[in-house]
């Protein structure tokens, strides 16, 4: 019926002419297709129901026949047992019958032997019972001194002759406080030796330049008395007592500074990291005697040589005006290419600068001073400030090694190997680790150092980075040399390719070639692989300790860590990087203290001398100046006609600074690191650039003054002062 209905349905549609009727039809034709379609599938699963269930009858009933000939047969086996089991009831009556007397007999016997047995068995309980809570503790007991006995055994066999070595108070293991103290008692005398020596020239060219500017500017008063009838005496003594009491006032603020405030900032720079006592403060007469002699030299010979020379000459010629400086020939000018292409007040300014010869030394040494102090300092806290970072983020990862007793058993090593698996350690990797040394240094004292071999030099990169401090050059263990640090290099005065001698923990000596330098800032390291230490060392290699990164990189958890692994019988010692962090926190915190005071002095050295020179130039050149004015040149083109030759010798005395002040640098972070510690040689960027905008500023500032002042200058009158 369905498939006439859907036949005609489809003719239906092939005519093309449906309606609404159509899609009636059609939803009801396929909504009755799918009812059947799921009473089909129903009537099959019925089905395949049934023939399962007629498949278990089946086998059923197949079962059944096998059980009922099972049992006909069973059945003719059990009537055979039981006439058997008749027949030996019979023989057995028999027996018993006549065993009565026997079992009569034996009955007295029976009970007697059951009574003994009942004791003996309840003194075998009593005995077995006590074994039995006994037998742990002798087990344990006998276990523990087999295991004794063992690890005995392993420590006999691992025993080695002990050396002895004698250290001083600058060696051995009580020896870093001493040596870190000695390091900043070393910086402190070591810049006392240069910086007061350059202080004192830098203010000693800035008081000569201030005293002969006093006695140009008493020429005219000068003329006048010797006009009166004073002597050359007299009017010199007017010079000479001015300078000696402006010089003496200023030596005994300086005096009483040094003995107190400076004495004060070097006592909190040692502090920083030792516990010390109340600084007691002295008074050094010679040095007092001496800062008054120096302070009477650059103050009052100046006065008495300048002042002497204007007096050689008449009355009448010192109530004029000094005439101004001759001009002549400059050395730009022999060279037309480069003079010719100077403007008009290009040529001025160059002629100048040669024509006072006197302040363009003065500007040119005044500026490469406070310069060259800045760039000392500012290199000097940026060579210092970073070598920790450097030191054990970018070179060492590992924060201990843990090294192991030389007679550890099994039983401690695995005791070793279960606390690096613990929680709070990332890695570990094992290497073989010795104490050398070496007698070296500027000291000459013992240096310690640390000798780290490896057989898998893959993972060794991850606690270690070796590289060349300039080129970033890796640095590859080889088998036939060392990689050591490069403190340790420059100490020795070795190269790639040279050979050096260390002792070992026994005191023999070892011979070792130079295969690679690698960036260390912080103590003396020596890296090889397996093959080269049995090479120098004639041993075979074997682990003792192990390099161990933390997940906790903090100092106190490394400290915590450290003291967890003390613990544990079979570690010999822990290295952690907390004792050199702290040291050199130590040293860059006391030299950071006296960099911070020797930047602030720069900084007044430039602002006092360059302030001291502009105000000299525009009180001498005031009446060239009004002129230029009256001529018609506007108040910035007069500032920039005697400014640009400020501008042009601050230059000069930068370039200078730079110069001297990296030979300075140079000085301080050879002399005065100690002979473990390198400061890194590199000047920062900075270091380059605050001296520059230092210097810019301060000549900005001077030029604004420069400005205001001949904006408000009477020309008239600047004109008329030679009347």
């Amino acid at each position: 019926m369905l498939d006439k209905v859907g036949a005609t349905l489809g003719k239906w549609e092939q005519t093309g002419i449906t309606g609404k009727l159509y899609e009636q039809i059609r939803g009801k034709y396929d909504m009755a297709i799918n009812q059947y379609n799921e009473a089909c599938a129903e009537y099959n699963r019925q089905l395949n129901a049934y023939n399962a269930g007629l498949q278990q009858y089946q086998n059923a009933v197949a079962r059944l026949d096998q059980g009922s000939q099972a049992y006909r047969s069973n059945a003719d086996n059990l009537a055979q047992a039981s006439k058997q089991i008749a027949e030996k009831q019979n023989e057995l009556g028999k027996a018993v019958s006549q065993a009565g007397k026997q079992v009569a007999d034996g009955v007295t016997q029976l009970i007697q032997g059951q009574r003994d047995i009942d004791k003996a068995e309840t003194e075998y309980q009593s005995k077995l019972a006590e074994f039995n809570a006994q037998k742990p503790e002798a087990e344990r007991k006998i276990s523990e001194a087999e295991r004794q006995i063992t690890l005995a055994e392993e420590k006999i066999d691992n025993l080695t002759v002990p050396a002895y070595s004698v250290s001083g108070r600058r060696e051995g293991l009580t020896s870093q406080g001493y040596c870190v103290y000695m390091v900043i008692e070393g910086i402190v005398a070591k810049l006392a030796d240069i910086f007061p020596i350059f202080l004192y020239f830098v203010a000693a060219l800035v008081t000569f330049s201030t005293m002969g500017r006093m006695v140009d500017e008493e020429r005219t008063n000068s003329g006048t008395l010797k006009a009166l009838g004073y002597g050359n005496a007299d009017v010199m003594l007017k010079f000479t007592v001015y300078g000696f009491a402006a010089s003496t006032l200023g030596t005994c603020i300086g005096v009483l500074a040094g003995h107190t405030l400076l004495p004060l900032i070097v006592a909190h720079a040692y502090s920083a990291g030792f516990t010390m006592p109340d600084i007691m403060l002295k008074f050094h007469p010679w040095i007092t005697m001496a800062a008054f002699a120096l302070a009477w030299i650059s103050a009052v010979v100046p006065a008495w040589l300048a002042a002497s020379k204007e007096l050689r000459e008449k009355p009448a010629s010192l109530l004029l005006p000094k005439p101004p400086a001759k001009g002549s020939k400059i050395l730009l000018e022999h060279f037309p290419p480069l003079w010719n292409r100077l403007n008009f007040t290009h040529k001025v300014t160059a002629r100048n600068i040669f024509r006072y010869k006197t302040r363009m030394f003065m500007t040119i040494f005044g500026v490469c001073g406070a310069v060259s102090l800045l760039t000392a300092g500012l290199a000097v806290q940026s060579s210092i400030g970073q070598i920790g970072n450097r030191q054990f983020e970018e070179l060492i990862h590992y924060d201990l090694i843990v090294a192991e007793e030389s007679d550890t058993n099994s039983a401690q090593r695995e005791e070793i190997a279960t606390t690096l698996k613990g929680k709070t350690v990332q890695s570990s990797t094992a290497v073989r680790y010795e104490e050398l040394s070496k007698t070296a240094g500027k000291e000459n004292d013992k240096q310690s150092i640390t000798l780290l071999a490896t057989d898998d030099a893959y993972n060794f990169n991850e606690y270690l980075t070796l590289r060349d401090r300039k080129t970033y050059q890796p640095q590859i263990l080889v088998n036939n040399g060392a990689v050591i640090s490069e403190r340790l290099a420059e100490m020795l005065n070795v190269s790639v390719g040279d050979t050096f001698t260390v002792n070992d923990e026994n005191g023999a000596q070892r011979t070792i070639k130079v295969a690679g330098i690698s960036a260390m800032y912080i103590g003396h390291f020596i890296f090889m692989n397996a093959q080269c230490y049995e090479h120098v060392f004639g041993d075979q290699y074997s682990t003792n300790a192990y390099m161990v990164r933390l997940k906790d990189h903090s100092n106190a958890n490394t400290e915590r860590q450290g003291a967890k692994f003390m613990k544990l019988a079979a570690v010999r010692g822990v290295v952690q990087n907390t004792t050199q962090k702290n040291m050199v926190s130590t040293i860059v915190g006391s030299l950071n203290q006296i960099m911070e005071v020797l930047i602030l002095v720069a900084v007044l050295l430039a602002v006092v001398i360059l302030y001291d020179l502009t105000n000299l130039n525009v009180s001498e050149r005031i009446r060239e100046l009004s002129t230029i004015k009256v001529l018609g040149f506007h108040t910035s083109e007069t500032t920039m006609y005697i400014y640009r030759e400020t501008i042009l010798l601050s230059l000069l005395g930068i370039l200078a600074g730079y110069g001297f002040g990296e030979w300075l640098h140079r000085y301080i972070i050879t002399e005065v690191p100690p002979d473990e510690v390198m400061f890194d040689p590199a000047i920062s960027w900075i270091a380059l650039a605050a001296p520059a905008i230092v210097v810019a500023v301060v000549l900005a500032v001077l030029g604004w003054i420069v400005y205001r002042q001949l904006e408000t200058v009477d020309m008239l009158e600047a004109l008329k002062s030679v009347e």
